[in-house]
């Protein structure tokens, strides 16, 4: 039941967004990654505001802090993992609230190259904002 109620709640913030088929699954390019996957919790700006980011038991993060939070270095590897469910997730990340995206990226284009491509691709995009 919870994850009929999490994924009729994520579908219709995607569908909200703009969503389709093309920018999930045949993106592999950071922002259509994020604003696909992400930014239903994280919100657009990835601050955490997303319209998901209310019905969840913890507040999202905002992912634009992570250098902030890690000395101001971007722990690119670590967000690799977490991202792709191989390391230990925080927050809500990788609990029955938000799910690794890994798995999903491997399945949907049926390659595990392109999943990780689609991974590296998002770690960028989530280097590329992050608060100066």
């Amino acid at each position: 039941m919870r994850y009929i109620l999490f994924g009729s709640i994520l579908f219709g913030a995607l569908l909200a967004g703009g969503f389709t088929a093309d920018d999930s699954f045949h993106s592999t390019h950071g922002p259509p990654l994020f604003r696909s996957y992400c930014a239903s919790c994280h919100g657009v700006d990835g601050r955490g505001g997303g319209p998901v980011s209310k019905s969840l038991k913890s507040a999202p993060p905002d992912l634009t802090r992570i250098s902030a939070r890690n000395g101001g270095v971007f722990p690119d590897v670590r967000v690799s993992k977490i991202i792709s469910g191989e390391g230990v997730a925080f927050g809500a990340h990788g609990s029955q609230d938000m799910p690794v995206w890994g798995p999903v990226f491997s399945i949907a284009g049926s390659d595990r190259d392109l999943g990780r491509t689609r991974i590296e691709n998002l770690v960028q995009y989530l280097r590329d904002i992050q608060k100066r």
